[in-house]
């Protein structure tokens, strides 16, 4: 009687199933200012290179009003940053008309918020 035929040592590793990977998300305001641009003139476009610099300038702004914010909230010994605190930084932070304007709107986005 021979051996049965057995399979040879070298065989492959069974590899485990390879999850697809996805992409790193970036967070950015395009969306957002491509609709605002569009309510403003529908017909204007912008190139990527206007929507960076758009991109940046949103956030140079949303941060040098949080860190206002933050200050303001410390200089008042409070532990909550509430919406007057923000509405304060704005008015430091903007010149005249732009400023009356930016609080007007931020006032009728957080009643608009609170009423639904």
């Amino acid at each position: 009687m021979g051996k049965s035929p057995t399979k040879s040592s070298k065989s492959k590793p069974i590899k485990a199933p390879t999850k697809k990977r996805s992409k790193k998300r970036v967070e950015s305001y395009s969306t957002y200012i491509y609709k605002v641009l569009k309510q403003v003139d529908p017909e204007t476009g912008i190139s990527k290179k206007s929507m960076s610099i758009m991109n940046s300038f949103v956030n140079d702004i949303f941060e040098r009003i949080a860190s206002e914010a933050g200050r303001i909230v410390t200089h008042t010994n409070k532990s909550t940053l509430s919406s007057r605190d923000i509405q304060t930084a704005v008015r430091l932070m903007l010149p005249g008309e732009l400023a009356k304007h930016a609080v007007s709107e931020g006032t009728k986005a957080v009643t608009k918020f609170s009423s639904a």
